[in-house]
Protein backbone atom coordinates (compact mmCIF):
# COMPACT_ATOMS: atom_id res chain seq x y z
CA UNK A 1 0.00 0.00 0.00
CA UNK A 2 1.08 3.22 -1.08
CA UNK A 3 0.29 6.09 1.89
CA UNK A 4 -0.70 9.51 -0.15
CA UNK A 5 -2.41 10.98 2.69
CA UNK A 6 -4.79 9.74 5.88
CA UNK A 7 -7.67 9.32 3.49
CA UNK A 8 -5.89 8.07 0.12
CA UNK A 9 -3.75 5.15 -0.34
CA UNK A 10 -3.19 3.10 -3.82
CA UNK A 11 -3.00 -0.45 -3.40
CA UNK A 12 0.42 -1.87 -4.80
CA UNK A 13 -1.13 -3.86 -7.53
CA UNK A 14 -1.91 -0.88 -9.51
CA UNK A 15 1.86 0.74 -9.72
CA UNK A 16 4.15 -1.41 -12.16
CA UNK A 17 7.90 -0.88 -11.36
CA UNK A 18 10.42 -2.56 -13.73
CA UNK A 19 14.24 -2.35 -14.10
CA UNK A 20 16.36 -1.63 -16.91
CA UNK A 21 19.85 -0.21 -17.96
CA UNK A 22 20.50 3.09 -16.83
CA UNK A 23 22.34 5.26 -19.98
CA UNK A 24 24.94 7.82 -19.37
CA UNK A 25 28.90 7.10 -17.31
CA UNK A 26 29.29 4.42 -15.64
CA UNK A 27 31.51 1.77 -17.26
CA UNK A 28 31.22 -1.55 -16.75
CA UNK A 29 28.94 -1.78 -14.08
CA UNK A 30 25.82 0.44 -16.28
CA UNK A 31 26.24 -2.32 -19.04
CA UNK A 32 25.74 -5.50 -17.22
CA UNK A 33 23.06 -4.00 -14.20
CA UNK A 34 19.76 -2.72 -14.32
CA UNK A 35 19.57 -0.16 -11.98
CA UNK A 36 17.42 2.25 -13.52
CA UNK A 37 13.81 1.85 -12.72
CA UNK A 38 10.36 2.87 -14.99
CA UNK A 39 7.47 3.28 -12.82
CA UNK A 40 3.85 2.89 -14.18
CA UNK A 41 1.14 4.26 -13.03
CA UNK A 42 -2.45 4.34 -14.59
CA UNK A 43 -3.92 7.10 -13.78
CA UNK A 44 -6.63 7.41 -15.71
CA UNK A 45 -8.08 4.05 -14.93
CA UNK A 46 -7.54 3.80 -11.19
CA UNK A 47 -10.40 2.87 -9.17
CA UNK A 48 -8.67 4.63 -6.04
CA UNK A 49 -8.85 8.13 -7.37
CA UNK A 50 -11.69 10.68 -8.01
CA UNK A 51 -12.05 11.81 -11.60
CA UNK A 52 -11.29 15.45 -11.01
CA UNK A 53 -8.13 14.25 -8.74
CA UNK A 54 -7.12 12.40 -12.26
CA UNK A 55 -8.10 15.31 -14.25
CA UNK A 56 -5.45 17.30 -12.06
CA UNK A 57 -2.52 14.70 -11.67
CA UNK A 58 -2.84 13.89 -15.88
CA UNK A 59 -2.44 17.41 -16.29
CA UNK A 60 0.44 18.11 -13.38
CA UNK A 61 2.47 15.02 -15.36
CA UNK A 62 2.52 16.65 -18.74
CA UNK A 63 5.17 14.65 -20.98
CA UNK A 64 5.25 11.83 -18.50
CA UNK A 65 1.29 11.11 -18.84
CA UNK A 66 0.68 8.69 -21.77
CA UNK A 67 -1.75 9.31 -24.31
CA UNK A 68 -3.58 6.48 -22.89
CA UNK A 69 -3.31 8.09 -19.02
CA UNK A 70 -0.71 6.24 -17.93
CA UNK A 71 1.96 8.20 -15.89
CA UNK A 72 5.90 6.98 -16.46
CA UNK A 73 8.67 8.28 -13.79
CA UNK A 74 11.98 7.39 -14.63
CA UNK A 75 14.38 7.09 -11.66
CA UNK A 76 18.26 6.68 -12.69
CA UNK A 77 19.85 9.53 -10.05
CA UNK A 78 21.38 6.62 -7.73
CA UNK A 79 23.25 3.43 -8.34
CA UNK A 80 21.12 1.37 -6.61
CA UNK A 81 17.60 -0.18 -7.05
CA UNK A 82 16.09 -0.14 -3.73
CA UNK A 83 17.15 4.04 -4.00
CA UNK A 84 15.73 4.36 -7.50
CA UNK A 85 12.88 2.58 -6.63
CA UNK A 86 12.02 4.36 -3.15
CA UNK A 87 13.12 7.68 -5.71
CA UNK A 88 10.48 7.00 -8.35
CA UNK A 89 7.96 5.69 -5.33
CA UNK A 90 8.40 9.46 -3.70
CA UNK A 91 8.44 11.21 -7.03
CA UNK A 92 4.63 9.52 -7.52
CA UNK A 93 3.74 10.34 -3.93
CA UNK A 94 4.29 14.04 -4.42
CA UNK A 95 2.52 14.13 -7.72
CA UNK A 96 -0.40 12.66 -6.03
CA UNK A 97 -0.27 15.05 -3.36
CA UNK A 98 0.10 17.94 -5.45
CA UNK A 99 -3.09 17.30 -7.69
CA UNK A 100 -4.80 16.47 -4.53
CA UNK A 101 -5.16 20.40 -3.74
CA UNK A 102 -8.25 21.91 -4.98
CA UNK A 103 -7.04 25.09 -6.61
CA UNK A 104 -9.17 27.96 -5.41
CA UNK A 105 -11.73 29.47 -7.73
CA UNK A 106 -10.96 33.07 -8.14
CA UNK A 107 -14.55 34.98 -7.75
CA UNK A 108 -14.20 38.74 -9.24
CA UNK A 109 -15.05 41.72 -6.82
CA UNK A 110 -15.92 44.93 -7.09
CA UNK A 111 -13.98 47.81 -5.18
CA UNK A 112 -15.73 48.92 -1.71
CA UNK A 113 -17.40 52.50 -1.40
CA UNK A 114 -14.64 53.62 0.93
CA UNK A 115 -11.84 52.42 -2.08
CA UNK A 116 -13.83 54.22 -4.69
CA UNK A 117 -13.99 57.57 -3.07
CA UNK A 118 -10.79 57.32 -2.11
CA UNK A 119 -9.65 56.76 -6.19
CA UNK A 120 -11.78 59.85 -6.56
CA UNK A 121 -10.25 62.26 -3.93
CA UNK A 122 -6.65 60.80 -5.03
CA UNK A 123 -7.47 61.66 -8.77
CA UNK A 124 -9.08 65.14 -7.25
CA UNK A 125 -5.89 66.32 -6.06
CA UNK A 126 -3.57 64.91 -8.58
CA UNK A 127 -5.95 67.25 -11.24
CA UNK A 128 -5.38 69.90 -8.35
CA UNK A 129 -1.54 69.65 -8.65
CA UNK A 130 -1.62 69.64 -12.87
CA UNK A 131 -3.90 72.69 -12.48
CA UNK A 132 -1.49 74.75 -10.43
CA UNK A 133 1.43 73.65 -13.19
CA UNK A 134 -0.75 75.28 -16.24
CA UNK A 135 0.91 77.99 -17.66
CA UNK A 136 -1.19 81.10 -17.92
CA UNK A 137 0.27 84.01 -20.19
CA UNK A 138 -1.67 86.50 -17.44
CA UNK A 139 0.24 86.07 -14.98
CA UNK A 140 3.71 86.22 -16.76
CA UNK A 141 3.00 89.53 -18.19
Amino acid sequence: MLEISPILSIPDDEIKVEFVRASGPGGQNVNKVATAVQLRFDAANSPSLAADVKERLLKLAGARATNDGEILIEAKQYRTQEQNRADAILRLQDLIRKALVRPKIRRPTRPGTAARAARVTAKKQRGAIKKIRQYNAEEWE
